[in-house]
């Protein structure tokens, strides 16, 4: 089975947040779909994005990139990336990072003003 069939993602609404559910595994791969994702809600005017993490299992180099990538624009038209719902082990690696100091990570989606 190929990476990019163990990635999938879906997209719901929260107030007026933009929820990417994404699950399995985000690597050089499967980037793209996540990107490609982003970049439509942020051509939509929809800057308020939350990434539901809890049921993703796996993100690499290029999975951090996504987020990096974007974070700046969103932040420039007065919008934000949230992170939902990490595991524990992907979790630290966004601490290891550094990612903590530049993106709000909470535990549920409730937490969110």
């Amino acid at each position: 089975m190929e990476n990019n069939e163990k990635f999938s993602l879906s997209i719901e609404h929260f107030q007026t947040w933009i929820v990417i559910k994404i699950q399995g595994y985000l690597d050089a791969h499967t980037s793209p779909i996540l990107e490609n994702t982003i970049s439509d809600a942020i051509k939509n005017d929809e800057n308020q994005i939350i990434v539901d993490f809890e049921h993703l299992d796996y993100i690499s180099s290029a999975g951090f990139g996504v987020f990096m990538e974007f974070i700046e624009e969103v932040r420039e038209k007065e919008g934000d990336i949230v992170l939902v719902k990490m595991s524990d082990k992907i979790h630290k690696l966004f601490e290891l990072l550094g990612f903590t100091y530049l993106f709000k990570i909470y535990t549920t989606i409730s937490e969110i003003k």
